[in-house]
């Protein structure tokens, strides 16, 4: 099938080679053709492109489950054409998410008895939730204050700088000043102590990251409560905690069964978890769930009936996928507290593996916790030559994606590499990307130092610019002796 061209310039256009047999013409790359094309041609256009794209399983940056169970993969291609919102005519879609958020919530230790139905709802990742746990922290804020007759237009949220940038995306959408506790070279998450000192009365919330996107570590919540407790003692406010256990919910119920962060201390009103983390599920799912029914604001549930029965509703999206709920309810069912626990363990063992090569070739500090999230970050004990940076870059090659980046203020001195560990980053990948940074490390040294390289950069600049200054030099004595020869011909003839 031969489409027409014309009006489309070459670099506005994808050639296909590999599918000429169906299309022999160039299709345009930023508008829609004009014709149809084969169905196999369509896929294999888009099979080719898709091929440069990274290998989800080597993709060391992404805390995103990239693999689950054919049976799991089944139920999700059976439910990619229902709508979640459409409760009535997807009932049981509606009851697998209220199991899930009730297993979530007793999970969490929330105070509700057996025969009591929990607070929360699926969300579209932790991002959403969070959002949803700030609207109903600011609106309760406001409903207080306008009560007790004081200001209401400065709510505050204080952090540490190492928060998520789903709560900068808050702050700044939702009008909210975001206080953000300083980081420090060997301290990358919040004090609890400077948290609650930079609290004042317009602060709607305290929100504590239990496994910190930058190193993995678990955020002291008990201590904050305790601490919390005391200032609104002393103070006669009520500030409240907000848990964002993205990363880290659902692994401390399993490995650290002890650990009190959640619904166990009293001023945590609201947890966020991405069940598309270590919930195992694929990318798009996420949950928030409140203390009680007190804790989320009637007046942000909406009630529609358009759709058949009255239908409660508070989430910032409307319609979404109903596939991603039903693999969460499967995972739960499937695996248990026992499989999750067993899953987790190997990821830690795993992360142990990793660490402990890392450790032997002598050339990184190792800057996550033992205790945490089953990830590892490390950085260069020596960074005069070479930088993270190179090292990533080249790990490329070998198809390992893994991120370098610096900590935030004020420990932007600091840059290290971070490997995640996943449910299907196994102790022989774990062995094999031990051996390609070995690799990487003989290579960098064998090339110029970051350092000789720049001094030979800039005197390179310095060079040039030497010669261009000269040449501009140069010219302008030219350009000055032709006007003083023009000038002296003129007063030869009598014009001047």
């Amino acid at each position: 099938m031969v489409l027409s061209t014309a009006g489309h310039e070459p670099e506005a256009s994808v050639h296909y080679t590999f599918a000429s047999r169906y299309v022999r013409a160039p299709l345009p790359r930023f508008k829609m053709p004009e014709n149809s094309i084969p169905k196999e041609a369509a896929h294999q256009i888009i099979s080719d492109e898709l091929m440069l794209d990274g290998n989800p399983r080597l993709n060391l940056a992404s805390f995103v489950t990239t693999w689950m169970e054919p049976e799991c993969d089944k139920l999700i291609m059976a439910a990619i054409n229902k709508n979640y919102v459409d409760m009535d005519e997807y009932p049981v879609t509606t009851e697998l998410q209220n199991r899930c958020v009730n297993m979530i919530a007793h999970l969490f230790h929330a105070p509700i008895g057996d025969d009591e139905t929990a607070v929360g709802v699926g969300t579209v990742g932790s991002s959403e939730a969070i959002m949803l746990a700030g609207l109903a922290f600011k609106r309760k804020w406001q409903n207080k204050r306008k009560a007790e007759g004081k200001p209401y237009d400065k709510p505050n949220i204080v952090t540490g700088a190492n928060v998520q940038v789903c709560w900068e995306k808050f702050a700044r959408y939702f009008e909210v000043e975001l206080k953000e506790v300083k980081l420090r070279e060997g301290f990358y998450i919040m004090d609890p102590v400077k948290a609650v000192e930079m609290v004042d009365e317009n602060t709607i919330c305290v929100a504590a990251i239990l496994g910190s996107t930058l190193t993995g570590e678990f955020e002291d919540v008990k201590l904050l409560n305790e601490l919390l407790t005391q200032k609104n003692k002393e103070t006669g406010w009520d500030t409240p905690i907000h848990v964002d256990a993205a990363s880290g919910g659902f692994i401390a119920p399993f490995l650290y069964p002890e650990l009190e962060w959640d619904f166990r201390l009293p001023l945590v009103k609201s947890i966020n978890v991405s069940g598309h983390k270590f919930g195992l599920v694929y990318a798009g799912i996420g949950w928030v769930v409140w203390r009680s029914k007190e804790d989320l604001p009637e007046e942000l549930i909406f009630h529609i009936n358009y759709l058949g029965a009255d239908q409660p509703t508070f989430t910032l999206n409307f319609s979404k996928g109903s596939s991603q709920i039903i693999a969460q309810y499967y995972q739960f069912i499937r695996l248990g507290f026992e499989g999750y626990k067993d899953i987790m363990e190997n990821c830690m063992e795993n992360a142990r593996v990793l660490r402990e090569g890392l450790e032997k070739m002598g050339r990184f500090d190792i800057v996550s916790k033992e205790v945490g999230v089953p990830l590892v970050a490390f950085s260069l004990k020596d960074s005069s030559k070479h930088t993270v940076f190179e090292i990533a870059e080249s790990m490329r090659k070998f198809g390992w994606i893994i991120p370098a980046y610096t900590m935030p203020a004020n420990a932007e001195h600091v840059a290290v590499l971070r490997v995640v560990i996943r449910e299907d980053f196994s102790r022989s990948l774990a062995e094999r990307l031990i051996s390609d940074i070995n690799k990487v490390l003989a290579e960098v040294d064998a090339l110029p130092s970051r350092s000789t390289t720049i001094a030979h950069v800039t005197a390179a600049k310095n060079a040039e610019g030497t010669v261009l200054k000269k040449t501009i030099l140069e010219t302008q004595q030219e350009i000055t002796m032709r006007w003083r020869r023009f000038v002296e011909r003129k007063k030869i003839n009598g014009v001047c």
